[in-house]
């Protein structure tokens, strides 16, 4: 099969960092091309990865020799974009979250179904292999019956005009860091979740919630208490509780390609600890994309649960402010 060809919108530090250097790496992709407002930015890029380098969003999507789109665009410029990219022909890998509105979530995941294209929601962590092997202790009956989830990634302050401080441009600590421990939640106990309560904070200065907290439960009764944030100490990690231990997994969100994971179990006899191979999360999840996009997959049914969700946090919390 020949190679997924994949055109960048936008030249965000994620785009840098982390997706184009494991999408350079990857045998199955080619970086067909870099596009943003900025000609010299999009070149600067561009030729970091021997790609050409395209001046403007809409330019990148009208060329045929792009079969993919990335889009990791602020927040609040993805549904527009994934729209644009889908209603070209192209298929999408959408940074989370894939919009900041639950209708417009809906609409785009009902127009991926209809055209036939794939449209992937870029949470990495449940591709990486270490969350497998939480799951099958969890069925090999290793702490019993579940009892209670608690998830926590919160980041250190950020400087005053990163783009997550910008209501306009979809910042927030719900949007940003939120979304990991409640896609936890979700991975582990399914998406039957109800909302108890949520909490938004908006930091000093700050035009956006910079704290979270949200209460839920499972029909069956496991409570699940998630926290977030964007001014904490670091957190990245999950708890699940059972009736005969408990299962710790410590940078369990964001871990780099060479981090060994570790597992610990808590039970009466004793502290197991289970070190696990590396996984590149990162290249794990491209190659699930290119998958979704040879299968002709559609768009995960999760990703809409994680919208409906998220939409519920926000409304009750807003409505519990005084």
């Amino acid at each position: 099969m020949k190679p997924l060809r994949i055109g960048v919108l936008g030249c965000a530090d994620i785009a840098r960092r982390r997706m184009l250097p494991a999408m350079a790496a990857d045998p199955g992709i080619t970086v067909a091309a870099v596009a943003s407002r900025d000609t010299a930015r999009a070149r600067e890029l561009a030729g970091r990865f021997d790609t050409r380098a395209v001046t403007g969003y809409a330019e990148l999507l009208e060329r045929d020799d792009i079969d993919a789109v990335y889009v990791p665009l602020p927040a609040a410029l993805h549904a527009r974009w994934t729209e644009a990219a889908l209603r070209a022909g192209k298929h999408v890998l959408a940074e989370k979250p894939l919009t900041t509105s639950l209708a417009e979530t809906r609409r785009l995941i009902a127009l991926a179904g209809e055209s036939g294209l794939a449209l992937m929601e870029n949470v990495m962590f449940v591709h990486h292999s270490q969350h497998d092997a939480v799951r099958k202790l969890l069925a090999d009956g290793t702490i019993g019956e579940l009892r209670a989830f608690h998830a926590a990634f919160a980041v250190p302050r950020l400087p005053d005009d990163d783009i997550r401080h910008s209501p306009e441009l979809g910042g927030g600590a719900l949007w940003d860091t939120g979304v990991y421990p409640l896609r936890a939640a979700v991975h582990f106990l399914g998406g039957q979740l109800d909302v108890l309560g949520a909490t938004l904070t908006e930091g000093p200065d700050r035009r956006v919630d910079t704290a979270g907290s949200a209460l839920l439960r499972t029909p069956e009764g496991v409570g699940v208490q998630l926290t977030f944030g964007l001014d904490h100490g670091y957190r990245s990690a999950y708890e699940i509780w059972g009736s005969e231990g408990r299962i710790t997994v410590e940078r369990a969100f964001t871990p780099p390609a060479d981090h060994r994971p570790l597992v610990r179990i808590e039970r009466r006899g004793g502290v197991e600890e289970i070190t696990l191979s590396p996984d590149d999360q990162v290249t794990a999840t491209l190659r699930a994309f290119t998958a979704a996009v040879r299968d002709g997959a559609a768009p995960d049914p999760v990703c809409l649960r994680q919208a409906e969700l998220l939409h519920e946090l926000r409304e009750r919390a807003l409505a519990s402010r005084p």
